[in-house]
């Protein structure tokens, strides 16, 4: 009981932002959204965790992503893969920020794709032809090994990680940038 009270109390504590940014309460139709993706985010270890995490994380995304379901789709994905991953999921919104400003049909000057910006090669060296990069449960899964591998590569080192991901190992600008996005926008403490 006393933690249901706790996570009212935190949640209308949460909502407060959005009521303000919005002039108006939550809308019942995206209380009942939320309600659903927290019954299908697997990747948490509980209901109250992926409530508040959810929420908070949809809250900063709105800028970026307007309609409501494909925000809490989106977040609910990108947790689950990062998690499979081993990774921080506010670590891979904050890539997915500078990569594409959460783009799902953005191509780079160099042909990579999706969210993560992921390069198209890669679905021949894993003989998968057929898998869309613009899909973005697709996109994350490719996008969240890479990083994984990456981050496993350089023992933790998460500037030479990003590096590796972006293709410019030994120069800070791209680690700089995602890593800027994680704490101005995206950092969650542990």
């Amino acid at each position: 009981m006393q933690r249901h009270a706790c996570l009212v109390l935190l949640l209308s504590a949460l909502a407060l932002p959005v009521a303000a940014n919005l002039r108006q309460a939550p809308e019942p139709e995206l209380r009942q959204l939320l309600q659903r993706t927290v019954a299908e985010a697997d990747s948490f270890q509980d209901r109250f965790d992926a409530e508040v995490w959810l929420l908070d994380m949809s809250t900063r995304l709105q800028g970026y992503v307007a309609d409501p379901h494909e925000r809490l789709e989106l977040l609910r994905l990108v947790h689950r893969e990062a998690t499979r991953a081993g990774l921080r999921p506010d670590l891979v919104v904050a890539l997915i920020h500078a990569e594409s400003r959460f783009d799902r049909f953005a191509i780079s000057s160099v042909g990579a794709q999706g969210m993560m910006q992921v390069m198209p090669f890669w679905k021949a060296e894993l003989g998968r032809p057929q898998d869309n990069l613009t899909d973005n449960a697709t996109n994350l899964r490719y996008g969240c090994t890479i990083l994984s591998y990456y981050l496993k590569r350089e023992n933790g080192d998460v500037r030479r990680a990003l590096a590796r991901y972006n293709g410019s190992l030994g120069r800070d600008r791209y680690p700089n940038k995602v890593i800027g996005f994680w704490h101005d926008y995206w950092y969650v403490r542990p």
